[in-house]
């Protein structure tokens, strides 16, 4: 099918994995129908512009953070939990920055990642059987059955939560809190005692000092630091509502997806004969692909070259996610392959999903030195084969869990219990993700 005949339902004529069983099928299209008229949550503006920046970050010039929640609850959208995100994600940033000399592009797991791709489309516990919990925008995390049947009104109160977010966190970045004259603003009072909590106020303090010389130098406030540019990614799972929120826009071609600015093709639904790709293959909005061991380096060429057939820069993000003991033999063949067919793209590196496993008792977890470990080899990988890594994506939060072993406080298995929020995948909290940032702001010394 060509561009000139897909539309946003085109997917439908394709088999689409990892899709819900709704029950009402009348009441589902309802929905669909009323999110269709609902306002689109970004604008074609801001996802050209992102398109522009992760070109730069191809090229080296820039650093891709993309990180937040596994999984969004519609219950923590609220001020809290929204800001501490938020601060992170700018202490974070500002360590890239001071470390690389580089422009860091923030984009946030955040304003719409309700979705998540299951193993099993059925769970049980204890002799009962119910329908896998798919994200919030579908059912509940709670073992019930009227808790796990999907519901469609989910979707809106998932649009709903996803605009609030977007609104706040607009509103957030784009002047007072996000000032660099005023980086105090994103302090957490729990984390002060951090590991590296000195080096980075002293970081702070020096960045501070240098800008506000600069200004006195030139007579005048650089308005540039007072404001910051924060996308929105997610999933881009769920097809039907992808699909309401898929438009024209005036005096550009072709279609977007106005959920959110960067949607990713998951792990599981990366089959170029599938629904979802044939989906991805006619929105405009820059791409991410995530890549894993079982990725075949020559069939990952041919979804590139599918998806992004004009070879756009900026357009396609691989976010390669192997583990920290597979790395090594996986990584070395799609850079190969990437660079013999001369393909633009960003490489990102994603070293949580390959480094799950359940502790005795049945929890899931992630280990701090093997997150820390794959990163370490990325970037010498990258580096060894001229290649650039230009991103990293996380899954963190601002709040203080304990949901992933090691890091400076040496969390330990007992430790998992004391904090551990996550209905889906575990996270690094704010100290572990500050961590991740010296790491990455020190690679980039040695690596540029």
């Amino acid at each position: 099918m060509s561009l000139d005949t897909w539309s946003p339902a085109s997917w439908q004529n394709k088999t689409a994995k990892q899709q819900p069983q709704y029950p009402d099928q009348e009441q589902l299209q309802n929905v669909l129908t009323r999110l269709a008229k609902l306002p689109p949550l970004v604008t074609s503006w801001e996802i050209e512009g992102l398109r522009e920046q992760i070109a730069e970050a191809a090229d080296g010039d820039a650093f891709l953070l993309q990180g937040g929640d596994c999984s969004e609850n519609l219950d923590d959208c609220e001020n809290d939990s929204i800001v501490r995100n938020l601060k992170v994600m700018m202490q974070m940033s500002f360590v890239l920055i001071y470390g690389s000399l580089k422009k860091v592009i923030r984009v946030g797991r955040v304003a719409g990642q309700y979705a998540k791709p299951r193993s099993a489309d059925m769970e049980t516990r204890e002799g009962v059987t119910l329908p896998v919990y798919r994200g919030d925008n579908v059912n509940r995390s709670g073992f019930t059955e009227t808790e796990r049947v999907p519901d469609p009104e989910l979707l809106l109160r998932g649009y709903e939560r996803s605009a609030l977010t977007l609104n706040f966190i607009r509103g957030l970045s784009s002047r007072g809190f996000a000032d660099m004259h005023h980086p105090e603003n994103w302090d957490l009072d729990f984390a002060t005692d951090s590991a590296r909590s000195d080096e980075y106020h002293d970081m702070v303090g020096s960045i501070t000092n240098s800008l506000k010389f600069m200004e006195a130098v030139l007579g005048s406030a650089i308005r540039q630091s007072e404001s910051v540019d924060f996308f929105t990614s997610h999933e881009a799972l769920h097809l039907p509502y992808e699909q309401a929120q898929t438009r024209r826009v005036p005096r550009r071609e072709g279609w977007y997806n106005m959920s959110t600015h960067l949607p990713w093709i998951g792990y599981r639904t990366a089959d170029i004969d599938g629904a979802h790709v044939e989906y991805f293959k006619g929105i405009q909005n820059p791409l991410g692909i995530k890549v894993g061991p079982k990725s075949d380096p020559a069939g990952l060429v041919d979804l590139i070259k599918y998806l992004n057939p004009d070879n756009q820069r900026g357009r396609i993000t691989l976010i390669h996610r192997f583990g920290a003991d597979e790395i090594a033999s996986c990584l070395p063949p799609i850079i190969g392959e990437i660079q013999k067919n001369k393909l633009n793209v960003l490489f990102c590196s994603d070293p949580m999903h390959g480094n799950t496993f359940s502790t005795n008792s049945g929890i899931k977890t992630r280990s701090f030195d093997k997150i820390s470990s794959e990163l370490e080899q990325a970037f010498k990988i990258h580096y060894q084969q001229g290649s650039v890594l230009g991103g990293v994506h996380l899954e963190l939060t601002g709040d203080n869990v304990t949901e992933c072993i090691g890091g400076a406080k040496n969390l330990s298995e007992p430790d998992l219990e004391r904090a551990y929020k996550s209905n889906v995948d575990p996270r690094l909290n704010h100290d572990q993700a500050m961590e991740i940032a010296f790491l990455i702001a020190d690679q980039m010394k040695n690596h540029r």
